[in-house]
């Protein structure tokens, strides 16, 4: 039996975008390729054609060019097309190959009624905008702040904000008052654009008194924006203006300003589950480049798309998605509870919004397989071509459900990358066929190898995933890092210049990738280092339970250690000792008797970040005695209450144990 799901069409170089970027580079640089393990190679060996050719391909709009593609290939410290001047906002205002009057953002949500703005009125809406922020002072290099969700306003705020090289940086509006402040105190902004609450469901979220805390907290600002989003007739807080007041009609013309290539564009935030989040600051020319070529070549989407990434503004992806109109694509834009009023609600709005390309997350994937749910019989999917799944590592099950129930014709892309890197290095790409259960390759232009625990390459091994090679969109910095000091120890502390990103990858003899789990967090029993990832596929596979986490408690003498699994039940049910023993024989079948537990435990709550990831590490470090408070940065978690089960019981375990 194949684990082939899919396989590209006879005639995908004739269709594809990729296969238009071989023919230039054909015929403009007389390259030819036989496969695309041969353009890969090239991509990440020759990095000054590789990227030149992503920039003239592209065709991309500089107001200087480059005196040079980069200035040197040791990281850190890549210096990336030194002389150009540009601005990402010009860029993507361009929208090739959609007329003014076509539709470029669609957005749906549960707060109010959709909206759709066309390419005409998403520059005009950018101009008013722009000219609003000028007026309030606003120049380059002064920071903007939105606590807004993924609506139009959030997006046309990035881009006014960029337009005058100002740095913007978003929270979502679920994000609690601790988790903003940690992270607007550091970049001080100057303007604050909030919104009074939201709908989640059907349920209303006021806001203002998180908006007034966050205000009282960040001396720096000097003006706040307030959008009427969940009482559209309100008045805004004292001294705040209205949106309405800050997108007035006004005679200036939209000029972006020409900003150096590695000039900060946005500021991203780790989860920071220690400590305060690390503030990562993008570069216009990076993020540009990394994305023209992520998403014509890899996603293949152009002016026929539309594109959905389910996501908030406090998740990198949000920053991957609104780039789509810079190579011609359409977005959707989606706020609420994708699960409400049931799991079906994404499936029906990829049908209503003419979806061409959907993306969400493998939890979300595995929870629609769980419930039972059919998407092709609730929802109209003849549009979608393909099929995006991030944030977790998605296991083969997943695969097979997506082409048992969504469609058996699209292109299912399961990809890996970080908000270190504001997109994927492994991914799918239309060349390629869909192995269940695999990551398809490397992207171009993303070197990436698995490393043994000597730091040498390994081929079908599990091993550290690093990068060897530098990336137009790997950080400019960290925000107040002058000399760097943080940004060496975030990546490149093990492995003196190469980027170690903290994942455990295996990579196959054909240059397929399986992600098993983040490498802080391994099992590593016996000396064989086992991933997280395929430990959760059999344990969430079963009815009873709805999550779980699992660690591994080394032992200070080199015996085996404790594995011990956490587990969330479905409603209703307790752990028992048949339960348990169900859960053992399942590991054991499936994966190995080094899987099997050495304790189960039944827990209310699986502690998991702001954008859903689990967090084996702060668990970890709880039970083998650090306090909660020095474990994990509590504003930086969904679920902080979820703790203290683990903090209980590391109280009640032997105090004599030898771990570390």
């Amino acid at each position: 039996m194949t684990d082939v799901l899919w396989t590209p069409p006879a005639d995908v170089l004739q269709r594809s975008r990729i296969g238009a970027y071989l023919r230039w580079l054909d015929e403009h640089r007389g390259l030819t390729f036989a496969d695309y393990d041969a353009l890969w190679r090239w991509s990440v060996t020759d990095l000054d054609a590789f990227w030149r050719s992503i920039w003239d391909h592209f065709g991309v709009v500089a107001h200087t060019p480059p005196t040079a593609t980069l200035t040197d290939r040791d990281m850190p410290g890549t210096r990336w097309f030194p002389g150009a001047t540009l601005n990402y906002a010009e860029n993507v205002l361009r929208m090739p190959g959609r007329a003014d009057d076509e539709p470029v953002v669609v957005a749906h949500g549960q707060t109010r009624a959709p909206v759709t703005l066309t390419a005409g009125q998403l520059r005009e809406q950018v101009r008013r905008v722009a000219a609003g922020l000028r007026r309030l002072g606003v120049t380059t290099g002064d920071r903007v702040a939105a606590y807004a969700p993924n609506i139009p306003e959030t997006y046309v705020l990035m881009l006014a904000s960029a337009s005058l090289g100002a740095i913007f940086s978003s929270c979502a509006p679920e994000f609690g008052t601790r988790s903003v402040t940690d992270r607007w105190q550091q970049i001080e902004p100057k303007i604050l654009v909030a919104v009074d609450g939201y709908r989640y469901g059907d349920k209303p979220v006021d806001r203002r008194a998180e908006v007034a805390a966050i205000r009282a907290a960040l001396p720096s600002l000097r003006h706040t924006v307030s959008i009427p989003y969940l009482d559209p007739d309100g008045s805004p807080a004292d001294g705040a203006l209205a949106w309405t007041e800050l997108a007035a009609e006004t005679d200036e013309p939209l000029a972006c300003t020409p900003v150096p290539f590695d000039h900060p564009l946005y500021v991203l935030y780790s989860s920071g589950t220690t400590g305060l989040p690390k503030p990562i600051v993008h570069g216009h020319g990076g993020i540009l480049l990394e994305h023209l070529k992520m998403l014509a070549l890899h996603h293949d989407l152009g002016p026929a798309d539309r594109f959905f990434w389910f996501t908030t503004t406090g998740w990198m992806m949000w920053n991957f998605l609104i780039s789509g109109p810079a190579v011609g694509a359409a977005i959707v834009l989606f706020d609420g509870n994708p699960g409400h009023p049931d799991l079906g609600e994404m499936w029906r709005l990829a049908e209503q919004t003419g979806t061409t390309y959907c993306g969400t997350s493998a939890p979300f994937l595995l929870a629609c397989r769980k419930a039972g749910l059919v998407p092709r019989e609730i929802a109209d999917l003849s549009a979608l071509r393909g099929l995006g799944s991030t944030g977790a590592p998605l296991p083969a099950e997943g695969f097979t459900w997506v082409y048992d129930t969504v469609g058996s014709d699209l292109q299912l892309q399961s990809l890996s990358g970080g908000t270190d890197v504001c997109t994927g290095f492994v991914g799918g790409v239309p060349l390629l066929p869909v192995h269940a259960g695999e990551i398809a390759c490397r992207a171009l232009g993303a070197k990436v190898e698995a490393r043994s625990p000597d730091g040498t390459p390994v081929i079908g091994e599990l091993g550290e995933l690093v990068i060897t090679e530098p990336m137009p969109s790997m950080p400019v910095g960290f925000w107040n890092d002058p000399d760097g000091v943080r940004y060496r120890e975030a990546y490149f502390d093990v492995y003196p210049g190469v980027w170690r990103h903290g994942d455990w990858i295996t990579i196959n003899a054909r240059g397929g990738c399986v992600i098993t789990g983040r490498s802080d967090a391994t099992l590593n029993r016996g000396g064989v280092r086992l991933g997280t990832a395929e430990f959760y596929s059999v344990v969430e596979g079963l009815d009873e339970v709805v999550d779980s986490v699992v660690v591994h408690l080394e032992d200070g003498e080199g015996g085996a250690g404790e594995l011990l699994l956490f587990v969330v039940l479905a409603e209703g049910m307790t752990l028992n000792d048949e339960l348990r023993r169900t859960i053992c024989r399942e590991l054991r079948t499936a994966l190995s008797p080094r899987h099997v537990p050495d304790e189960i435990h039944q827990v209310r709550a699986v502690p998991r970040t702001l954008s859903a990831k689990k967090l084996e590490v702060p668990v970890k470090k709880i039970l083998t005695g650090t306090p909660v408070d020095q474990a994990a940065a509590k504003g930086a978690l969904a679920n902080p209450e979820s703790l203290a089960a683990f903090a209980t019981l590391a109280e009640l375990r032997t105090p004599d144990r030898s771990t570390t």
